[in-house]
């Protein structure tokens, strides 16, 4: 009787340290974007939480993972102005949650915001609102901007 006790106590254990293994603990923090593709088209395979691959399409989806919070290169934290659209050029970043000064750039073509959240208008001189950016995003912005203020 002690044994069969003993045996099925070390099969409950086992069987409870396999369905908390790795695998199972995974499947729980797939990325939504991976899970939407892998459900949108057939044939792929999970390589991690952020990551499938259709070796037969020769594709593959690389989510960006949630915890994570930069927007290209501006880092996680950060607003961020760059002189050239699409974030390129030279890149001016702060953390301070105010209106600031855009003249250390001769011009600003692009603004980001890596935070997990507020909005960020780019304003002209007469304080027209030139364009906006929600955070973890960035927007193209036209016009002379000498100025960007956080909202919210």
């Amino acid at each position: 009787m002690k044994k069969k006790l003993f045996a099925a106590g070390v099969a409950m254990v086992v069987g409870m340290l396999l369905w908390a293994s790795p695998a199972h603990a995974q499947e729980a923090r797939v990325h939504p974007d991976v899970a939407y593709a892998m459900g949108a088209v057939p044939g792929g395979i999970l390589v991690d939480a952020n990551t499938v691959v259709w070796p037969t399409l020769d594709m593959q989806l690389s989510a960006t993972p949630t915890t994570l919070r930069s927007v290209g290169t501006c880092a996680s934290g950060r607003y961020c102005a760059y002189s050239m659209v699409n974030r390129g050029g030279t890149k001016l970043s702060w953390s301070t949650c105010t209106t600031v000064s855009t003249a250390a750039l001769a011009s600003v073509g692009s603004v980001a915001i890596a935070r997990p959240s507020g909005t960020v208008q780019a304003r002209a001189s007469s304080g027209t609102i030139l364009t906006s950016v929600s955070a973890g995003s960035s927007v193209d912005a036209f016009g002379a901007v000498p100025t960007l203020r956080r909202i919210s």
